[in-house]
């Protein structure tokens, strides 16, 4: 039996290939490298854009809070799009499903580029998150279908090193963009990225989900799935640890651009360079994670990034009740809290997608990804609800996520894998 990436693959369908014995390490490393891409889209599509907030809320002549809406409805359609994408590639394979979404993810980038209102400028958004869901949702089962235990852990950790240079690169090369000539030139090289992308698949990404193993379900199966998945602790327990995990990372995400260029007069090239350097405390995090592999286990490697993340963002709440927050102290509590999020991500999606069968993992990633964004992009939308987005608003919202992340982690997710 052929590899799903070319090469000979053992006859046993529990047992998934090492990485670094069974497989050629250049055929690994081009599939990191696509992956990575469709991955880092939807991260390019929220984090990009960030840096021109307030111009983009000048030129559409929109408050703040309808701005940051934008990024709401992207997260909004990101979440929605992996329920519906996901249980279809299991059903159709991963390559269809995945070329339909980055072509449309594309024409809605070039799209973005003529918005008039903020209204319309949310819709597109919303369209441009579903398509992008394709991308997170099938990378993850591409993984699933190829790897197993620790060596989906380690494929993942390789993963997020790639796709978190999009969260740090995206908002320098917005920056740099904002330099060179308005916001609309941000989505017209989010476009050209969609395209490329489009490329990487048709040519360089085979089909990892052999006709006999899909599944052909019928809406009533496949809600009966989803049902199975959210009542099993060994899932559903890492998976909302993920999806509270995110919503904290993305509160930050989502505000700071406002709360630094407001309350500490930075410029959007300065924000860029503070999302850079904190971005890179993540990927510090998940490249420690790596490390750890096979001498920690999996869930004492997720414990240590939720405890740490969590006393990070008290320290931030501190500083700002305190009167002690500046640009310089914030940025450094904010690096810490990177870096233990850089051991939660690539661990909790693991424990959730790994306790899963081959044949669902489509299905799985699409309920851990509907849950992830749905729970980050509303309840980050919280912190600019009540008199705009202020730092204590932020720090409030997430420390509530941090502190119940590991709450549900420890209670549910947990008890669930020891069993």
């Amino acid at each position: 039996m052929r590899s799903r990436l070319g090469t000979t693959r053992a006859q046993v369908p529990t047992q998934r290939a090492n990485p670094s014995t069974d497989r050629p390490r250049r055929s690994v490393v081009l599939l990191v490298f696509i992956l990575g891409v469709l991955s880092a889209t939807s991260s390019l599509a929220t984090d990009l854009y960030l840096p021109a907030f307030p111009e983009i809320a000048a030129d559409l002549k929109a408050p703040e809070s309808q701005i940051q809406l934008t990024l709401t409805a992207v997260m909004v359609g990101l979440a929605l799009g992996q329920l519906v994408i996901g249980p279809l590639s299991d059903q159709l394979g991963r390559r269809k499903p995945l070329l339909v979404g980055i072509a449309v993810f594309a024409a809605t980038s070039f799209l973005c580029m003529v918005v008039q209102t903020a209204e319309v400028f949310s819709l597109v958004r919303f369209v441009q998150g579903l398509a992008a869901a394709a991308g997170m949702v099938i990378a993850r089962a591409v993984v699933r279908d190829t790897f197993d235990g620790d060596s989906a852990a380690k494929f993942f950790s390789r993963l997020v090193l790639l796709v978190g240079l999009a969260p740090m690169l995206g908002p320098l090369l917005g920056g740099q963009l904002l330099l060179m000539g308005p916001w609309q030139l941000i989505f017209a090289v989010l476009g050209v990225a969609g395209l490329a992308g489009f490329a990487l698949v048709l040519f360089g990404l085979p089909e990892s989900l052999p006709v006999e193993e899909r599944t052909r379900q019928h809406p009533g199966q496949m809600l009966r799935l989803f049902g199975r998945l959210i009542v099993d602790p060994r899932f559903i327990g890492p998976t909302l640890t993920m999806a509270l995990s995110f919503a904290m990372s993305f509160t930050y995400i989502s505000a700071f651009s406002f709360v630094s260029q407001s309350e500490f007069a930075a410029t959007p090239q300065q924000f860029s360079l503070i999302f850079g350097i904190n971005t890179l405390g993540m990927i510090l995090g998940n490249q420690v994670n790596a490390a750890l592999i096979g001498k920690v286990h999996t869930t004492r490697r997720l414990l240590y990034g939720l405890f740490g993340a969590a006393a990070s963002v008290a320290l931030l709440l501190a500083l700002d009740l305190s009167g002690l927050a500046t640009l310089v102290t914030v940025t450094a509590v904010l690096f810490v809290m990177m870096f233990f999020t850089g051991l939660i991500s690539p661990n909790a999606t693991t424990l959730a997608i790994v306790s899963q069968p081959a044949s669902a993992a489509g299905s799985a990633s699409a309920l851990l990804g509907t849950l992830q964004f749905a729970l980050g992009g509303t309840i980050a939308a919280a912190a600019g609800l009540h008199g705009g987005t202020t730092m204590t608003s932020m720090t409030l919202v997430m420390l509530g996520t941090a502190v119940a992340a590991t709450a549900v982690f420890v209670v549910v997710a947990a008890r669930g894998h020891a069993k």
